[in-house]
């Protein structure tokens, strides 16, 4: 029989190994997590000011860090190897009257890269467009192939672990081609992101965001609209729900401001 001491050493050991096979299973980049796989679309409204953006990921609540908006200032997204704070500060260097293309290079200068072996600049992916939607996007060489970004009329798709470039073209071609109101020209270049492979790992959450001075129904209300789905397995279908409610409410408020 063995004796406690060599009993606790074996506990030990085992410990150790699961420890060590957590840490380091599934990595592309030796670092605690598996890099996370997205696309999304930032997107301006010329028509009513409103300028957002939308998101799909094969990752847990994925709009808890990748979409940041603000109003008057624009929106920005933040994805692949993430640095979240890319998000807030990208916003204040906009409202300090940087361009996109300035703010783009502020954040990627300014990045000291602390965790170059696991957790590499190299890796990001963001963009930045602001309130009038004027825009610049940036995929690190070392995101996660199949990575890169596509420009379009009044918006800018990005996306990492993708199917192809397919993805961001369609996405683009979606956005410019639907019309009525921004929240259904983002959701149509999030399925049509979907339709051409999206994401390599699959679905599972999507988010979406729009921002106009006083836009929202409430009062002193700048947001148009936040929503999430944080865990489904059609995330996109369930975003596309909350879209349309999202319609009726404003339709509601609407009318009830117009005395009908």
């Amino acid at each position: 029989m063995r004796t406690r001491i060599e009993k606790c050493v074996l506990i030990s050991v085992v410990g150790w190994l699961l420890v060590t096979a957590a840490a380091t299973a599934g990595t592309d980049y030796g670092g605690r997590f598996d890099p996370v796989a997205t696309f999304s679309i930032l997107g301006y409204d010329l028509d009513t000011g409103e300028v957002g953006g939308a998101v799909q990921s094969r990752v847990f609540a994925v709009g808890n860090g990748v979409l940041w908006a603000e109003a008057d200032i624009g929106v920005v997204t933040t994805q692949a190897i993430v640095d979240v704070s890319y998000g807030p500060r990208g916003l204040a260097l906009l409202r300090a009257g940087l361009t996109p293309a300035a703010v783009v290079d502020a954040l990627w200068d300014s990045d000291r890269d602390p965790r170059p072996e696991g957790w590499t600049k190299q890796g990001r992916q963001f963009a930045v467009m602001d309130s009038r939607g004027n825009y610049r996007a940036f995929t690190g060489p070392k995101a996660t192939a199949w990575a890169g970004h596509k420009g379009g009329r009044d918006c800018t798709a990005q996306g990492n672990i993708l199917a192809g470039e397919t993805v961001v073209t369609s996405m683009v071609e979606a956005f410019e081609k639907t019309t009525g109101h921004l929240s259904y020209r983002l959701m149509s270049a999030l399925d049509a992101g979907q339709a051409a492979g999206g994401d390599k790992r699959g679905m599972q959450s999507a988010a979406m965001i729009i921002v106009k001075k006083d836009g929202g129904v409430w009062l002193n209300n700048d947001v148009v609209l936040r929503l999430q789905v944080d865990d489904s397995a059609a995330p996109l279908k369930e975003l596309r729900r909350l879209v349309d409610l999202a319609a009726t409410q404003r339709e509601r408020m609407r009318q009830s401001r117009s005395g009908r």
